[in-house]
C-alpha cells in the first residue's frame, strides 16, 4: 500500500454523469488536493458491456473537465482484461472459489421466493458441496463464486472515517459472485483488483456502497490484499427527502451546464451538500479555499437535500462577479440560441440588467423584448379603467419627451416622465391640473416596449433599446389602439 494519498472516482458509463457521482468525484478531488502529493484517479468501470456506451464515457470525461476536476491518472476496465484474468486464475488455484451452475432463471426464481419470504436476497450454492462439480475448469453457463461459510459466527468489521465502526454478519452475505468466466470479472472482483493494483489508499464513495464493503473485504482477504480506508458519504436527497431522481428535476451535470450554470458555482454548491467548513461561515468559496479547509471527517452522516433555490442563489452571486465583457461572453451563446447573432454594443448595454436579474444564463430567453418585437393585445396597454383615447394621448405625450431626449441620460428621461405625471416639465407634454396618474405614464410605455405586464423599468428598457427603437415601439402601440 502506498504512503501517499491515492483516491479514485469510478463511474460506470451507463448514463450521463449524475450530480451525485459528480459530488463524490469532487470530494475525492478535494481530499487528494488537500493532501501533500495526493493523487486523484479517474477509472471508467465499463465491464458491463451490454449497458456501457461510448457517449456516456465521453460525457463523464467532458463534464469532469468542465468542473475543473483534473485527474492524475486515467484507466478503463475494458483495457485491463489480462490483469483480471491473472487474478481470477490465482483465486481459482487457491481453492477458495467454485463454479456455480445455476441458470439465471433459477437464480431469479430464488430471488423472488426470498423476497416473498422477506429474506435477504443471498444465494447459498449447493454446488460448492459437490466435489465432482467443484472443479477448476470452466463450465458452460456457470459463474465463479467465492465460498462463504453459511454457519459462520464472524462479524466483518471496518472503521469508516465518516461513520465510525460498521459491521456485518458474514453468514448473511451468501456466496459472492466474482466472475462470469476466466476473462470476465464481475463488479465486486474488478473493484477489488483495481483498488489494489492502483494502490488506492482511501475509498470515498456513496453510502449505497456500504453493504458492498463487507464483500470487498472478503475478496481482499482471499487474495491476501491490504484493506484501504473507507469513507461512505451521505446520499443527495430531493426536497421530500426521497432519493434524488429525474422526477425532481435535472440530475445530470450536463443539464445544469446546458441551462447556463457556471462550473465554479456548481462546485461551490456541491461542496456544501454534506460538508461544512470548520473555519468559515461564508457560503461563497473558491475551490482553492475549500481545498485548504477540506477534512473528510467533516462530511455529514445524514443525507443532504438538493435545494435548487440555494443553487440558483449561489450561481447568481458568481454571475454578479462578472464584469460586463465577461457577462456578455457567457450570455452570448444563450442569447444567440434563442434570438440569433447579436451585435456586441447592444449586449453590453444589457449586461448590468442581466447581472442584477439572472440566476442562470438560460433565463435570457425571458428578456426576449430586447431581441425581437413584442407581441401583445392592445387591451394590455390599458391602465386601470382608463379608455383607449386616454392611453393613446399619454403615449403621444411620452413620445414627445423621448423625441427630445438624447438617448443616453436616463436621469433626464426619468425626470421628464415623472414631470408628466406631476404636471411639471416640458410645457408641450404637460397635463392640465395636477398632472396625470403616474401609472398612466409608465404602464403603457412598459407594455409598448416589452409586451409584458412585468418587465424591467421602462426607462432602462428605453436606454437599452435606444431612442430610435423606443420611438418605433411607441408608434406601434399607438397604432394598436387606433386599429
Amino acid at each position: 500500500m502506498s504512503n501517499e494519498v491515492r483516491v479514485r472516482i469510478a463511474p460506470s458509463p451507463t448514463g450521463y454523469l449524475h450530480i451525485g457521482t459528480a459530488r463524490t468525484a469532487l470530494f475525492n478531488w478535494f481530499f487528494a488536493r488537500h493532501a501533500s502529493e495526493g493523487k486523484f484517479i479517474l477509472r471508467i468501470e465499463d465491464t458491463d458491456l451490454e449497458r456501457s456506451e461510448k457517449k456516456f464515457e465521453d460525457d463523464i470525461v467532458e463534464q469532469l473537465e468542465w468542473l475543473g476536476l483534473k485527474w492524475d491518472e486515467f484507466y478503463k476496465q475494458s483495457d485491463r482484461t489480462k490483469i483480471y484474468s491473472k487474478y481470477i486464475q490465482k483465486i481459482l488455484d487457491s481453492g477458495k472459489v467454485f463454479w456455480c451452475y445455476h441458470s439465471e432463471d433459477e437464480l431469479e426464481k430464488e430471488r423472488e421466493e426470498l423476497a416473498d419470504a422477506k429474506k435477504p436476497p443471498v444465494h447459498w450454492c449447493e454446488h460448492k458441496k459437490q466435489e465432482a462439480l467443484n472443479t477448476k475448469h470452466e463450465a458452460k453457463n456457470g459463474i465463479i463464486r467465492l465460498a462463504i461459510d453459511q454457519n459462520s459466527t464472524r462479524r466483518i468489521k471496518f472503521q469508516d472515517i465518516i461513520r465510525g465502526e460498521i459491521e456485518f454478519e458474514e453468514k448473511l452475505l451468501g456466496d459472492i459472485s466474482i466472475a462470469k468466466n476466466l476473462e470476465t470479472p464481475l463488479y465486486h472482483f474488478a473493484v477489488v483488483i483495481d483498488d489494489y493494483e492502483m494502490d488506492i489508499t482511501h475509498v470515498i464513495r456513496g453510502e449505497d456502497h456500504i453493504a458492498n464493503t463487507a464483500k470487498h473485504i472478503l475478496i481482499q482477504e482471499a487474495l491476501g490484499f491490504d484493506q484501504p480506508q473507507y469513507a461512505h458519504m451521505p446520499m443527495i436527497l430531493a426536497p421530500d427527502r426521497s432519493k434524488l431522481s429525474k422526477r425532481h428535476g435535472a440530475t445530470a451535470v450536463a443539464e445544469y451546464r446546458q441551462l447556463g450554470y457556471l462550473p465554479d458555482a456548481l462546485v461551490n454548491y456541491m461542496a456544501l451538500l454534506g460538508w461544512t467548513p470548520r473555519n468559515s461561515q461564508r457560503e461563497i468559496m473558491t475551490a482553492n479555499e475549500i481545498i485548504q479547509q477540506f477534512a473528510i471527517e467533516d462530511i455529514h452522516k445524514s443525507g443532504a437535500v438538493f435545494d435548487i433555490k440555494k443553487l440558483n442563489w449561489i450561481n447568481s452571486q458568481y454571475i454578479k462577479m462578472e464584469n460586463d465583457e465577461g457577462l456578455c461572453r457567457l450570455a452570448r451563446p444563450f442569447i444567440e440560441k434563442y434570438f440569433g447573432q447579436q451585435d456586441k454594443e447592444p449586449m453590453l448595454k444589457i449586461a448590468p440588467l442581466l447581472r442584477e436579474r439572472l440566476e442562470y444564463f438560460d433565463q435570457v430567453k425571458e428578456f426576449h423584448f430586447f431581441f425581437k418585437e413584442p407581441e401583445y393585445d392592445s387591451s394590455l396597454l390599458r391602465w386601470k379603467s382608463r379608455g383607449d383615447d386616454e392611453i393613446r394621448e399619454s403615449l403621444q405625450k411620452v413620445k414627445k419627451i423621448i423625441e427630445n431626449w438624447d438617448g443616453e441620460d436616463k436621469s433626464v428621461l426619468r425626470s421628464e416622465l415623472d414631470g408628466l405625471g406631476k404636471g411639471t416639465g416640458d410645457p408641450s407634454t404637460r397635463s392640465t391640473g395636477s398632472g396625470q396618474d403616474r401609472g398612466l405614464t409608465y404602464w403603457p410605455l412598459r407594455v409598448a416596449l416589452s409586451g409584458e405586464k412585468a418587465s424591467p423599468d421602462p426607462v432602462e428598457l428605453a436606454y437599452i433599446l435606444g431612442k430610435e427603437k423606443t420611438l418605433e415601439r411607441v408608434d406601434a402601440a399607438v397604432a394598436k389602439l387606433m386599429s
